[in-house]
């Protein structure tokens, strides 16, 4: 359209009036290709005469907005560029330009701390004009793909926000454009038919999609399904709903990761290790370990991962129900460094107040782990004023005071035992409630006898898990193990529900997180 020395302006082939046949081809490509003139179909070049090499100084989506580029570029840079002699020093000058006013341009426009990196964020907006978006609409990923329009698949792009799924395809004049938002998502599953290689079907109230030809099926699966989980979520909880603003930046950010995809990532993380463990819903995961678990009830070494958070310990052995380790941070005493030896290489002994030890090897970053835990235990609530301790290469901490709810003959025994312990005190008396199971305070002392078959088959349970709690532990840093699951699926004895329920849920963990919470719903509700 327009050149001088050292520019050119050019308007894309096709576009614009009686585009033709060319106009449908250079829009195909355009959004097969995922080309970004989709987005500008004008754009300046700068060149020098020796040099065989483009490069895009500005691009704009109407002759207007390109015509002021051109001008300034007329205004400001020719008179000086005349001036140089050497052809390299004249790129040398355009490019440092040109990147000092992007850099400008960004620093007003983009918040602190949102690293998105270039491509990504040209997605986006790409995203926020192809489908009416507002700006809070944040994308999560894209993905090329193909959405299959009865029997004809159409190539194109899918964009994955936080309330949207959108899909936008243009194939020789034949334009297809899509949005679901996740709310209205009723089914959502990976299969494979012979009609529709590997694809991903997704059902709203109305209508059936699928999508299929992804590079990464299951990654983009696995988007959705979290998508759609997150959205129905806030929808039946929005006051309960809470954005996870604390998860842990990565140093080093993934090029073409958005940052919400990482923050998502790191919430599935979160979600899965609270899971897993049975543990309070405000339990955030530090980082996790390669390591080995000595159990003492086969002796054996058991490979698996170690999981830190501010509150826990965690293991669970690569073979699924071999060990499952639960340790609470306020049942610590002593974390304590021992000799490395061939046999145990970079051990590291845990105590707690229960007298139990464990004992993990094979530790990668032992140093930066004790360090970890030391400060996770300073931040443990103590109403002692003594400090920690020390002792030779290890990190001891005054054991923590009794909890108001657990019983008080359990010094030696951190378990559950009378779970609904009402709070010391005054409010007691106004309380009203039970210290012991109902069964307990109502059946009396009839001895086990007269109670026939029944009775038999419960002392032969009650056995059966005094057996288990003397090879495995008892109370919350027990050795979960297939056994332990065994033993719950033939059913629990009606004397150690109260405590076993309470454990194997993780309301024990509850409760101790949120002491004098049950007792205080009480008092609220009196009389009502």
């Amino acid at each position: 359209e327009r050149a001088n020395p050292f520019f050119v302006l050019q308007r894309r082939r096709g576009h614009g009036k009686g585009g033709g046949l060319t106009g449908l081809l250079v829009g195909t490509l355009d959004v097969v290709l995922d080309s970004s003139a989709r987005v500008a179909p004008y754009r300046i070049l700068h060149q020098t005469q020796d040099s065989q090499v483009y490069w895009t100084v500005a691009c704009g989506s109407s002759r207007r907005e390109i015509t002021k580029h051109w001008e300034w570029l007329e205004n400001n840079l020719l008179q000086t560029l005349s001036i140089f002699d050497n052809e390299e020093d004249i790129t040398t000058f355009v490019k440092g330009k040109i990147h000092g006013i992007i850099a400008e341009e960004n620093k007003n426009l983009q918040p602190q701390g949102d690293e998105d990196p270039g491509k990504f964020k040209e997605a986006e907006l790409k995203m926020r004009k192809q489908f009416g978006m507002p700006e809070g609409e944040k994308l999560v990923n894209y993905y090329s793909c193909s959405y299959w329009k009865g029997r004809v698949p159409r190539q194109g792009w899918l964009y994955l926000s936080v309330n949207h799924l959108c899909f936008y395809s243009f194939l020789l004049g034949k334009e297809v454009s899509l949005v679901v938002q996740w709310v209205d998502v009723t089914r959502l599953e990976k299969n494979a038919t012979l009609l529709f290689p590997e694809s991903i079907r997704v059902d709203t109230r109305d209508q059936e999609l699928f999508f299929s030809m992804f590079l990464n099926i299951g990654e983009t699966f696995k988007l959705m399904e979290q998508l759609a989980n997150l959205a129905m979520r806030q929808l039946l909880d929005s006051e309960g709903f809470l954005e996870e603003k604390a998860l842990p930046r990565p140093t080093r950010p993934h090029r073409n990761i958005s940052a919400l995809k990482r923050d998502l990532d790191a919430r599935a993380k979160n979600e899965c290790y609270r899971a897993t463990f049975r543990l309070p819903r405000d339990e955030r995961l530090d980082g996790h370990t390669g390591c080995t678990l000595w159990t003492p009830f086969n002796k054996l070494h058991i490979p698996g991962q170690m999981f830190i958070s501010s509150n826990y310990i965690c293991f669970a052995s690569k073979e699924e129900d071999a060990c499952h380790l639960i340790i609470p941070l306020r049942e610590v005493t002593i974390v304590e460094k021992a000799d490395s030896s061939s046999v145990l290489p970079s051990p590291l002994s845990i105590s707690t107040k229960s007298k139990m030890t464990f004992l993990f090897a094979n530790l990668k970053d032992r140093d930066f782990l004790v360090q970890r835990i030391s400060d996770f235990l300073q931040k443990m609530p103590s109403k002692q004023p003594g400090g920690s301790g020390g002792g030779r290469k290890a990190s001891t901490v005054d054991p923590a005071p009794e909890h108001p709810l657990a019983p008080a003959e359990a010094t030696d025994q951190p378990s559950p035992t009378t779970p609904l312990g009402g709070r010391q005190g005054s409010s007691v008396q106004e309380a009203p409630t039970a210290s012991q199971g109902l069964l307990k305070l109502f059946q009396g002392n009839s001895p086990m006898e007269d109670l026939g078959a029944k009775g038999a088959k419960e002392k032969m349970k009650e056995e059966s898990w005094d057996i288990h709690f003397f090879e495995y532990g008892r109370g919350v840093c027990m050795y979960r193990t297939a056994k332990t699951r065994e033993l719950v699926l033939k059913g629990i004895p009606e004397s150690l529900r109260g405590e076993l329920w309470l454990l194997f849920s993780g309301a024990w963990n509850e409760m101790v997180t949120h002491p004098g919470y049950y007792a205080e719903l009480v008092e609220k509700s009196m009389g009502k």
